[in-house]
């Protein structure tokens, strides 16, 4: 029985991961669930999953019903050092980090230094992070299994492959809502028509990323973390299908892609069960000639000036890619808000990238520190964008 703790439960890859234990009881059991603040989705997961502890990591919200204490056999605790706490409990074999945002981070090494197994969802700790990350994960012996749809089909098509066997990988991103858009046709779209995604169902936040592709551009940074390729080896084209999820080339020629339907539970049940591949009739079925055809596009840099913006911050390395997190978050905040345009996003980034420089992180105040910053000088260009528009 693999016991699972799920953080950020009540979001959509929490969601999928327990469609996955549902149909899996045999196999699974969730021991800990935890959101920030989605109380009352939070209880109907307690109700049916009966967990050992549930984590509400705003203790304002927790403390307005009834504070912590044990209640129907699950202790409820608030905060986020709980959530924290909980990733690296002994009576945890994987930790679902399907956390939104860079706060993701503190959790993602709790679990790698403990030795659990983390299912990571949560891109941002590895971009915000990844040196760090990378140090707990050698030192803890834990391991770190991708989430992501694009990741898991890259470990499924170089299992078994010698790191210099790897040509190059090529991710793929739908293109969201505005493929095919030019620059002068975002400039007055709104948050309703960029919340409205062709392909997957996600939260807000990865919405959003997804319609100015910054999160293929997040997704490329963590791919160098994950499989330290050089980002001139990491490539992204658009494909409008969400079929083919990445394509592994290898110096030989070969090429190898990992195909499915457009679903975060596949890869989710991988990671929780890899290297084991576990039937799951749910998700089976796979129809090439329903999916047919299958089309590839390049990337429009300067309609998603973000999607580049996000590779020179990989590139620069040091605290650039947790600049660019943090001034992504500013960004859609501000966006979703109606204070900045879906093409005033990427110079609020840029604000963000020019305010941190240094070397790569030695600890997680470094990081903290240039988050902050960052996200300091983002929140003033918001300010400015404001006053020039109004």
């Amino acid at each position: 029985m693999i016991r699972i703790a799920l953080l950020g439960a009540t979001g959509s890859i929490g969601r999928s991961t327990l469609e996955v234990v549902r149909r899996h009881p045999e196999r699974f059991r969730v021991v800990a669930v935890t959101a920030r603040r989605s109380l009352p989705a939070l209880r109907e997961i307690v109700e049916e999953f009966r967990p050992e502890r549930a984590v509400v990591a705003d203790r304002e919200v927790l403390a307005a019903a009834g504070g912590p204490g044990v209640r129907g056999g699950t202790e409820w605790l608030g905060g986020p050092e709980a959530l924290v706490e909980v990733a690296g409990r002994d009576d945890v074999d994987v930790v679902v980090n399907a956390l939104v945002g860079a706060a993701g981070l503190e959790a993602t090494l709790a679990a790698l230094r403990a030795g659990r197994r983390l299912a990571l969802a949560n891109k941002e700790s590895l971009v915000a992070g990844g040196a760090l990350v990378r140090r707990c994960l050698e030192e803890g012996g834990g391991e770190l299994v991708p989430v992501d749809s694009e990741h898991s089909a890259i470990l499924q098509c170089i299992e078994g492959a010698a790191p210099e066997a790897v040509a190059r990988v090529v991710l793929t991103a739908s293109g969201g809502p505005f493929r095919g858009r030019t620059r002068d046709e975002l400039a007055h779209v709104g948050p309703e028509a960029a919340l409205r995604h062709p392909t997957w169902n996600m939260g807000a936040k990865i919405t959003i990323d997804s319609a100015t592709l910054a999160n293929k551009a997040l997704e490329v940074i963590e791919a160098e973390m994950l499989y330290r390729l050089g980002y001139d080896r990491i490539g992204a084209v658009v494909h409008p299908q969400s079929i083919v999820h990445s394509f592994v080339e290898f110096v030989d020629g070969s090429v190898l892609a990992q195909v499915g339907e457009p679903t975060m539970e596949i890869p989710i049940l991988y990671a929780l069960t890899y290297p084991e591949r576990v039937p799951d009739a749910a998700l089976r079925g796979f129809d090439p000639v329903a999916c047919s055809p299958l089309t590839f596009e390049e990337i429009d840099h300067e309609a998603f000036p973000l999607f580049s913006l996000g590779v020179t911050a990989g590139r620069r390395g040091g605290l650039a890619p947790a600049a660019f997190n943090a001034g992504n978050e500013i960004a859609v905040a501000a966006f979703l808000e109606g204070r900045v345009s879906f093409i005033g996003m990427a110079p609020v980034v840029e604000a963000a990238l020019a305010a941190v420089g240094g070397s790569s992180p030695t600890s997680t105040d470094e990081v903290w520190e240039a988050d902050r910053e960052a996200r300091r000088a983002a929140r003033a260009a918001v300010e400015r964008i404001k006053e020039r528009t109004a």
